[in-house]
Parts: structure tokens; sequence; C-alpha cells
């Protein structure tokens, strides 16, 4: 009886270890290269979480209006390897944000660089998504 529960117990195991990396995306599956953006606005929140960090920041677009933008970023790790941590981009931070807008034309993108007030620009996407200059230039 025994002998026949750990096959069970372990099959079990491995399909809850794996639904995580189902949850993970392609670049090409939520975002399209074909739409490049431009974005300018205050950061209204951060997230720092795995698998990508967001940013969310406040757009004005050419009616006045004010539209929160979700920017997708790559892994908080791989942020900080490049010299960013979860400090460096605080709310009312004005940044510019060059990305790739999603393919349901929603208020959401995928960066693949921000630039901060002072003039440096850090690479935020994610390497080997598929994502058009998905390493730093």
């Amino acid at each position: 009886m025994r002998m026949n529960l750990f096959p069970a117990v372990a099959g079990l195991g491995l399909l809850l270890a794996a639904g995580p990396a189902v949850a993970h995306h392609a670049f090409s599956a939520e975002f399209d290269a074909n739409r490049p953006l431009r974005l300018q606005g205050k950061v209204a929140k951060t997230e720092w979480i795995n698998p990508h960090s967001w940013i969310h920041i406040d757009v004005e677009d050419e009616n006045g209006q004010v539209l929160t933008w979700a920017i997708e970023c790559g892994a908080p790790n791989a942020l900080m390897r490049r010299g960013l941590n979860k400090n460096s981009v605080p709310v009312g931070t004005e940044l510019v944000i060059d990305g790739f807008q999603a393919k349901d034309g929603s208020t959401t993108a995928n960066a693949r660089d921000i630039t901060l007030p002072d003039g440096s620009t850090f690479f935020v996407g994610s390497s080997g998504t598929g994502a058009p200059y998905d390493r730093p230039r």
C-alpha cells in the first residue's frame, strides 16, 4: 500500500511545481513587436514581484485624460543586476518608457528601456523573450 501511494504523491508534487511555469508567457503571446511606443508619465506604483516587475505610470493622452499604464519589466533580480532597486523609481518620478504595446490594445506594455529624470537609461526588458532588442544596445 505504501509503495502505491508514493508515485501518486510524487506526481501531485510535480503538477503543483509546474503551475507557476505554465503561467509564464513569451513576449509574442501578449505584446506586439510591430507596435512600439514611447510613454512619458509619472510613476503611480511599482511592483517588484516575480516573474516580472511592473511599473504603473500615469500618462496624459491627447485629450488631457490621464490613463494609468501597466508596464511589464524584467525580473527583480535582473533589474538589480542592471543597477536598479525598489527605490530607484519612487512614486511621482517622471519616466520615459520605450517599449511595445499589448496585442489587445489595452494600456499595458512591455518595457525595453526606461529613462530617469537625470537622463540615465536602463534596459529593463526580459532577456530572451523574443522581444526586439532584448539585450542592451
